[in-house]
């Protein structure tokens, strides 16, 4: 097919059929998720098309029945484009779009023109500019058509003769110098990031809100904070991290970290280019998991966010599930039938938090539990320090509940309710005591860790980046 139709990929106001091999068989809408892909991509979808298949096919994917079907089909409603719910070889897309004489991508094409559409900061198109070069440099032989040789054949001056150099030789050097050059610009950006990153935990309670797309972290964001993180009713509306402070109360201040949302096989690509977000939330003390109760896949979507978050080694983080988006569940529901399936989740997550972010319901419960989940359960204990170190004695006062004091020549002896946290930040006081003990054996002793794995650990952007790229498989469930 020409070289024009591949160049052009411009998805906006194109007529779409999508078509998919489905791989839950009890899924009831199998092609939900790429609909709303595509539909934020700009894309009108006009029809669809399912098969089930026990393994696809090599050469085109599906059978050669249905890809007569989806060339019939795009063309009587006049499709320019053929969406595919999975991730195509180069030889498959060009074997697909010989059969159906239509432009077709794949779903990480996809994901990339949403991303490379919504990405606003230096950073985000950094990144995806990267990735599409990545996911771009293997196709260049099934994209382009002008191959033939651009120099040398026939001898019509000095340093023409001989065999020449091929187009798409050159447009892969040129494709992997500009790689270069983007990647030495990144890595500046996100060793300044690692650094904020490291710095922001060390100095605050830092607090990261993650989930599947369009779960409503953005909403919740500025519910609980002063806001200014772009939210809307679709998915990636949001691609760059924001982070604000969040007052959990008893002048306990928690730096809360608003991310990009998770969604099954990202291309692995654009994973390895948004590094950085990675590391925000392996570095958090706490997550919120936030899902959208209210959509039917949301068992399959929290199973690939817990799936992920594994993966990225943040599964050591604690976390609470944050239910949200619970006045809707019982409105498209029905309260009976919406009040069952949150009971459902109850029994199987006790700690969970229902909430609506747009309303407001449950946020003051979620602050609570996000506060006791911060500090550690809380402990009556005995503190002595030094008179010297008031601004220890300041900070602990406001944050601990303070039940006595006692002043002692050149110390002083506080009876108070603190948490783990609390106590941690009393180890770099000189003189401190809780309970008569060093602050460290007080804590070894007062706050029993569970026992943890004894196994070397890797920086969980380095594990995860590095079998990524490795393996050329993106984690499923990662949006970045």
């Amino acid at each position: 097919m020409s070289g024009s139709v591949r160049e052009d990929l411009k998805l906006q106001r194109e007529r779409a059929v999508l078509a998919a091999i489905p791989s839950d068989a009890e899924d009831p809408d199998p092609i939900a998720e790429l609909r709303s892909l595509a539909e934020t991509a700009g894309v009108q979808v006009v029809g669809s098309i399912l098969q089930r298949r026990a393994r696809p096919d090599s050469r085109t994917w599906f059978g050669k029945g249905k890809i007569e079907e989806l060339a019939a089909l795009s063309a009587e409603l006049d499709a320019g484009v053929v969406i595919i719910d999975h991730d195509l070889s180069p030889q498959q897309l060009r074997n697909i779009e010989e059969a159906v004489k239509r432009k077709v991508i794949d779903r990480s094409e996809l994901i990339l023109d949403i991303f490379a559409n919504r990405a606003t900061t230096r950073e985000a198109r950094l990144q995806v500019e990267i990735a599409q070069l990545e996911y771009t440099a293997p196709r260049l032989r099934a994209m382009w058509s002008h191959l033939g040789q651009v120099t040398g054949g026939a001898p019509v001056g000095v340093g023409t003769r001989g065999p020449g150099e091929q187009q798409l030789e050159i447009d892969r050097r040129l494709v992997q110098r500009r790689l270069q050059h983007l990647r030495g610009q990144l890595a500046e950006i996100q060793a300044r990031s690692s650094r904020q990153v490291a710095s922001r935990r060390e100095e605050h309670l830092v607090i990261g809100v993650v989930g599947y797309t369009n779960a409503g972290k953005s909403t919740l964001f500025n519910a609980l904070t002063r806001g200014g993180a772009y939210a809307d009713d679709r998915l990636f509306a949001t691609l760059g991290t924001r982070v604000e402070q969040w007052n959990l109360g008893g002048g306990n201040v928690a730096m809360l970290t608003d991310t990009v949302g998770f969604i099954r096989s990202l291309p692995h690509h654009l994973v390895a280019s948004f590094r950085s977000t990675l590391e925000q939330a392996a570095a958090a003390h706490l997550l919120l998991v936030v899902l959208d109760v209210s959509d039917p896949s949301a068992e399959r979507q929290h199973e690939a966010v817990t799936q992920v978050l594994g993966e990225i080694g943040a599964d050591e983080v604690p976390s609470l599930l944050v239910l949200n988006k619970v006045d809707r569940l019982l409105e498209s529901r029905g309260d009976r039938e919406g009040r069952e399936i949150l009971e459902d989740w109850r029994s199987r997550h006790p700690q969970a938090i229902e909430i609506s972010a747009r309303t407001g319901e449950g946020l003051e419960q979620l602050r609570q539990a996000a506060l006791e989940a911060v500090i550690g359960p809380r402990r009556e204990v005995v503190v002595e320090m030094p008179l010297a170190s008031a601004r220890a004695i300041d900070g602990l006062e406001k944050r601990a509940e303070v039940l006595s004091r006692e002043y002692l020549d050149d110390r002083v002896r506080l009876r108070a309710r603190i948490g783990r946290r609390h106590a941690e930040s009393l180890r770099s006081v000189e003189g401190a005591l809780i309970d008569g003990q060093p602050v460290a054996e007080a804590i070894a002793a007062l706050w029993i860790e569970p026992p943890r794995s004894t196994a070397p650990r890797i920086p969980p952007h380095e594990r995860f980046v590095g079998e990524s790229v490795r393996s050329g498989k993106a984690p499923r469930g990662w949006s970045t």
